[in-house]
């Protein structure tokens, strides 16, 4: 059995991470999950959250806003609508992220008003925990 697994994070704006991982937590669409060396094979939808990764005994922290995640036994790739460092992320940019999933709600069709209220909250959450 694998101590570690490949973890890569890419946003459109850059990769972010490239390494071995001996854990990743994710914000997945239906609640934090970590995933493992020789996990079952997952694809999931994120959910605005952080992504935390286990490396080498170090934890880094990504945000993300959103995106997709695919988990298999050697590893785990997260394509993030939006990500970045938590060290970069900032009181204006949580702020703006809100608005987005706020303008978003307004402009959604009857059929996706409850996935965009959902968004709006999840934001929300993330204000909050950073005492904004």
């Amino acid at each position: 059995m694998a101590d570690t697994m490949q973890f890569d994070l890419v946003s459109p704006e850059r990769k972010l991470a490239s390494m071995q991982a001996e854990s990743v937590g994710i914000p997945a669409a239906d609640g934090n999950m970590v995933a493992m060396p020789n996990h079952a094979p997952l694809v999931t939808t994120l959910r605005p959250g952080y992504v935390v990764v286990t490396a080498g005994g170090e934890v880094a922290e990504y945000l993300v806003t959103g995106g997709f995640a695919e988990i298999s036994a050697e590893g785990i790739t997260v394509l993030a609508e939006n990500a970045l460092p938590k060290a970069e992320v900032t009181k204006a940019l949580l702020q703006e992220f809100h608005e987005t999933a706020k303008a978003d709600l307004e402009a959604a069709t009857e059929h996706k008003n409850a996935d965009a209220a959902r968004r709006v909250a999840e934001h929300h959450e993330l204000l909050i925990r950073h005492g904004l």
